[in-house]
């Protein structure tokens, strides 16, 4: 049975390599269900290395009797083109960064035994889902009905394009527009992961707050998760206190480009490919 922590501590484990900070008493309660984990990996996070996916999948399953990992491989070169890349040296680079990404997660698979309970899913497997297309036109379509969590997207995008300026640049429209792309297309799994893969409830996680997570996790109204969706921080055990300052949403948000609103539901993956927050690397 599963020990209850307080709502104020971390989840973890005596010895574990992890601790887990859910964002609410409801996200909490979830976790304490112990249905399902979602982790969410991007092309270039470096933070997700073989060995890190091989402990996060063994640590998880001490608390959930699924896991399942999510690639991301829509988008990816529609950014590189935003930086200045030909389509073709785009495509060609996001078709490598997805690649090396499913073989990092497949050794760190590997790494965990192959224990049964574990699913690895590219993000472009479910564009064709009835569940997924439902969820993702909510995603595109609060991009023009709900302020606050327009705000909280493109703060999320910005934040993210901003360590792949130069200093003291701002992202352009074309990769704003990109970056919101890249976000919308993962953000089912941050509604209503359970209709998508079948669970009776899930918690997505990643190691950092992120500027959506009180809009879809915190509110009452508006664009946020279904009943059945947690989100936690699971960062390394003993790490320093989670960032206040990556709640913030600029003040100064732009309107929604018009190529955003207007994209169609389902979009191609990047060739050859066979979710994670945050768009690629541009360098």
């Amino acid at each position: 049975m599963r020990e209850t922590v307080p709502d104020d501590e971390p989840i973890t484990t005596p010895t574990g390599p992890f601790e887990a900070l859910p964002y609410s008493r409801r996200c909490r309660e979830i976790w304490q269900r112990g249905e399902h984990l979602l982790i969410g990996v991007s092309p270039g996070n470096s933070y997700f290395s073989h060995r890190r996916i091989t402990e996060l999948i063994g640590w998880g399953l001490e608390f959930f009797e699924r896991v399942d990992i999510v690639y991301a491989d829509l988008h990816v070169a529609t950014q590189y083109e935003t930086f200045g890349y030909t389509p073709e040296h785009a495509q060609r680079r996001a078709a490598k960064e997805v690649k090396a990404t499913a073989r990092r997660i497949e050794r760190g698979v590997e790494g965990a035994g192959r224990r049964s309970g574990v699913g690895v899913h590219a993000l472009s497997e479910f564009t064709a889902a009835d569940a997924y297309r439902r969820l993702h036109r909510r995603a595109v379509d609060g991009l023009r009905t709900d302020p606050a969590y327009r705000a909280a997207a493109e703060g999320m995008a910005r934040g993210f394009l901003a360590a792949r300026l130069d200093e003291g640049l701002a992202p352009n429209e074309p990769q704003l527009a990109a970056g919101l792309r890249y976000i919308t297309a993962e953000l089912p799994f941050f509604l209503d992961t359970p209709a998508l893969l079948g669970v009776a409830s899930s918690v997505s996680c990643y190691h950092l707050q992120l500027p959506l997570t009180p809009v879809l996790f915190g509110r009452d109204e508006g664009i946020r998760a279904e009943a059945g969706q947690a989100y936690a921080v699971i960062r390394p055990a003993g790490g320093p206190a989670v960032p206040t300052d990556v709640l913030a949403v600029p003040a100064d948000v732009l309107a929604v480009p018009a190529a955003v609103v207007a994209e169609p539901v389902v979009a191609a993956p990047v060739a050859a490919a066979p979710v994670g927050v945050g768009p690629v690397r541009a360098a």
